[in-house]
C-alpha cells in the first residue's frame, strides 16, 4: 500500500483519489472547504482543510508520502503576486516532506496562442504565460518533480456541447487540445507507479478534431442543441502534442479522440 498526499483536491484530485482509494491505496487530501472535505472522509479519504494562500503549515500527522499530487491551481485571472505567495508556500510545505515523486498539474495554456505546433521542448519564456510559468518555476526545481500539462479537461458533467448550445461559436476552426478526466486519472497512476525520464509532459489526446466536430458529436451524443451559428473568428489554430508520455509510458487511451468523449 502508498502513502499519496494530494494538495488541492479539485475536480481532478477527487477522481484520482477515488481511484487510489478502490486501489487499496492510503489517501490524504487537503481541500479548502469543510463540506468537501467531510464528503471525502465518507469516501475513505483523510481529508484537511488548508488555504495555501494563507499558510505553508499543514497539520500532518506524517512527514512521509510516497507520492504527492499538486493540483494547486494557478488560474490566469489571479496576480502574479497572489500567485507567487501561494506556491511559495507550497513549495515550503514540500520542502519539510519526504516523498518518492511529485506530480504538478499545470496546463497546456502556458504555450502562446499562436498558429504552431508545441512539444515540450518550446522554451521561449517570453511568449509563454507568466503566471503558469511562475507557478512551474516555483514547484518544478523540488527533487523529484514533474509537470503535467493538461489540455481542455471534459468528463462526467464537463460536456463541451453544453457550453456552446444556442450561442454562437466561433471557435469552430480551431483544433481541439483536449483531454478526458478518465485518460488524465489513468495517466497519473502511471507516472506515479513507473519511471519517467523528462521534468514535463504534455497530456493530451493525440488526435485534434476541430471544435466544430467536437461540440457536433457532443451534441448528438448526450443530447444537446447545437450553436445559433458557427462564425469563423479564431485568429490562430493552436495544436498540442501529447505524444511524448504515450511513448514513455506505452499507454493506450480509454478516449483516443475528442470525438470519443
Amino acid at each position: 500500500m502508498a502513502r499519496f498526499l494530494i494538495l488541492g483536491c479539485g475536480w481532478v484530485g477527487e477522481a484520482f483519489a477515488l481511484l487510489a482509494v478502490a486501489r487499496g491505496q492510503e489517501i490524504t487530501v487537503t481541500v479548502t472547504s469543510e463540506e468537501k472535505a467531510q464528503r471525502l472522509r465518507d469516501q475513505g479519504v483523510e481529508a484537511l482543510v488548508h488555504n495555501f494562500d494563507q499558510s505553508a503549515a499543514l497539520a500532518l500527522e506524517e512527514q512521509h508520502f510516497d507520492y504527492v499530487l499538486n493540483s494547486i491551481p494557478a488560474s490566469k485571472k489571479n496576480e502574479i503576486l497572489f500567485v507567487k505567495n501561494r506556491f511559495q508556500n507550497v513549495a515550503k510545505l514540500l520542502g519539510n516532506l519526504a516523498y518518492q515523486k511529485h506530480i504538478y498539474l499545470s496546463s497546456i495554456g502556458i504555450y502562446p496562442e499562436q498558429s504552431q505546433s508545441f512539444d515540450e521542448s518550446f522554451s521561449d519564456e517570453a511568449q509563454m504565460s507568466d503566471i503558469l510559468l511562475l507557478a512551474e518555476k516555483i514547484v518544478g526545481p523540488l527533487p523529484n518533480t514533474i509537470v503535467y500539462r493538461l489540455g481542455g479537461l471534459f468528463g462526467q458533467q464537463r460536456i463541451f456541447a453544453k457550453y456552446f448550445q444556442d450561442k454562437v461559436c466561433q471557435s469552430g476552426e480551431q483544433s481541439a487540445n483536449f483531454i478526458h478526466l478518465d485518460d488524465v486519472v489513468q495517466l497519473l497512476w502511471l507516472g506515479f507507479t513507473q519511471p519517467l525520464s523528462q521534468p514535463v509532459y504534455n497530456v493530451v489526446c493525440l488526435h485534434h478534431p476541430k471544435k466544430e466536430a467536437v461540440i457536433r458529436a457532443s451534441a448528438a451524443k448526450y443530447g444537446y442543441g447545437l450553436p445559433s451559428a458557427f462564425a469563423d473568428g479564431a485568429s490562430y489554430d493552436k495544436v498540442v502534442s501529447g505524444d511524448q508520455i504515450v511513448r514513455e509510458l506505452n499507454y493506450s487511451f480509454v478516449y483516443p479522440s475528442p470525438l470519443d468523449f
